[in-house]
């Protein structure tokens, strides 16, 4: 049987690609099976501008250390951050040090985030915000790519969003005052207490207003009797929950006042990574999760997922940040019982537009990736 013209030629062209091959390999007339991943990452510091000097139990500051991040590939640009406080040790020096070993080139998927990820925390111990930066960035990169923001791709129903909580830093009378007027449009407050002018705190609020209230206390209690006869003076204040009542050290007597507080106890500085949700339990009633303790948006589903699979309460949290890493914590928040995501507010100098709070409410909008876009 002859072959038909068209057959002869296809098996002529296979042939010649065969030998062209064997001869020089780059001549291979198809596309590789293998790819190289392009992907570029940039950095470059930045400070937040708070619109007040913000005092909690530990520390008072004006500014915030910040490290923006982008990842770039097939004309997409992911955008992540990096917000270090520096009580928590982390600062702009650090941050440069542990990117500038960032090399997302030997990963030929983008889209397998355990296997980057991970590469990515081995690096070096520590560093959770400037590791978090790399994350919401390739989130967003990857978001984008796919035309879908996070809420989407994890299947999560934006209208089940929390409100907000405002944060109130500790302040003179009048300062709490006028802030917690300012903060007319949010349905909670957050306080932070944690010194001698607790009382005054929430007494100054209740002249205002007799909404929810959350305190914060940072591991300023150091007494257990104390701390439990403060949180009982709380709880006839409307108030909502106690963070982080005592040193995080402290957990057998974190644990001895949970066993008697009248109001749920959550952790905060003693829940940093998904190891420590485990340990929470039994200690604290729930966690409160940041992006920039816990090394982004992947470790911070997982963590989500073992507290409710452990029966804990969860909030979600925040430092001073831009509206980015707001935005892609607020990603997340459809899981949550309570929000923190006020921090994009208390600054001055946001570079990015993205979710925004609509009457107390995070607001998710349909926008690919973590759901922002850059100033």
């Amino acid at each position: 049987m002859s072959e038909s013209p068209s057959r002869r030629d296809f098996l002529r062209m296979v042939s010649l690609a065969g030998a062209a091959v064997a001869l020089h390999p780059r001549a291979l007339p198809f596309s590789p099976t293998f790819t190289v991943n392009d992907m570029k990452l940039t950095f470059a510091p930045y400070t937040l501008e708070l619109k007040h000097t913000f005092t909690i139990a530990t520390s008072s500051r004006t500014t915030t250390p910040d490290m923006m991040v982008q990842v770039e590939k097939d004309g997409i640009i992911g955008y992540g951050e990096a917000s270090m406080p520096p009580y928590l040790g982390e600062s702009q020096d650090t941050a440069t040090a542990f990117l500038s070993r960032v090399d997302l080139t030997g990963f030929p998927d983008p889209f397998e985030f355990e296997t980057v990820l991970a590469s990515v925390d081995a690096i070096a111990p520590g560093n959770p915000a400037a590791k978090a930066a790399v994350d919401i960035a390739l989130h967003d990169w990857v978001g984008k790519k796919m035309g879908q923001p996070w809420f989407r791709i994890w299947g999560l129903d934006p209208k089940k969003t929390p409100v907000t909580s405002f944060t109130i830093g500790i302040d003179t009378p009048e300062v709490v005052r006028q802030k917690t007027i300012e903060a007319d449009i949010y349905k909670v407050l957050k306080v932070k207490l944690g010194r001698d002018t607790d009382k005054m705190m929430i007494t100054t609020i209740r002249e205002v207003t007799d909404k929810p209230i959350s305190v914060d206390v940072n591991q300023g209690w150091k007494d257990k009797s104390f701390a439990l006869a403060m949180i009982e003076w709380l709880a006839t204040k409307n108030i909502l929950f106690v963070e982080q009542p005592m040193p995080k050290e402290q957990v057998d007597d974190i644990a001895w006042l949970r066993e008697r507080s009248p109001l749920p106890l959550i952790g905060d500085e003693s829940v940093q990574r998904l190891p420590d949700v485990r340990k929470a339990w039994g200690v604290y009633d729930g966690v409160n999760i940041k992006l920039m303790k816990c090394t982004g948006m992947r470790e911070a589903h997982k963590m989500i997922t073992l507290a409710r699979a452990l029966d804990m309460k969860v909030m979600i949290g925040c430092m001073t940040e831009t509206s980015c890493a707001i935005s892609a914590a607020a990603q997340l928040s459809p899981l949550v019982d309570w929000a923190d995501l006020d921090g994009a507010v208390l600054i001055k100098n946001d570079l990015f537009d993205g979710a925004t709070i609509v009457d107390g409410k995070v607001t998710l909008w349909e926008k690919p990736g973590i759901g922002v876009t850059k100033k």
